[in-house]
């Protein structure tokens, strides 16, 4: 059993910051990339930033300069640090994490959080 769990999400104002973090928990073996998706009402999921098992870092171009995503791979958990948030940000922010368990030898699996909501007033 893995659970994904997210938290952090929450309201601010334009400008302003909030930090995610996304911890993984339970029969994990190896993590290979952590992720941080969103979803805007009436979008699909989007990627908004993925960080390899070696610390290698990918953003979308409208967060690049303003988004930092890293992790701990000792607690199993992902960050995302917001900044200069934006209006266009607000989004529920789900988290990807790439895994094997114990029980499933090489093969890797996504497992998702449930989400957290992200508001951006202006």
């Amino acid at each position: 059993q893995v659970h994904v769990v997210e938290s952090g999400g929450g309201l601010v104002q334009a400008g302003g910051s909030l930090r995610l973090s996304c911890a993984a928990s339970g029969n994990i073996y190896t993590i290979d990339d952590m992720g941080w998706y969103r979803q805007a009402p009436g979008k699909q999921r989007e990627l908004v930033a993925v960080i390899s098992s070696d610390g290698r870092t990918t953003y979308t171009d409208s967060v690049k300069g303003r988004f930092i995503i890293s992790r701990d791979n000792a607690k199993k958990t992902v960050y995302l640090q917001m900044n200069s948030l934006k209006p266009e940000d607000t989004a529920v922010y789900y988290c990807d994490v790439r895994l094997r368990t114990y029980m499933t030898g090489s093969l890797y699996s996504d497992y998702w959080g449930q989400g957290t909501q992200v508001t951006v007033s202006s």
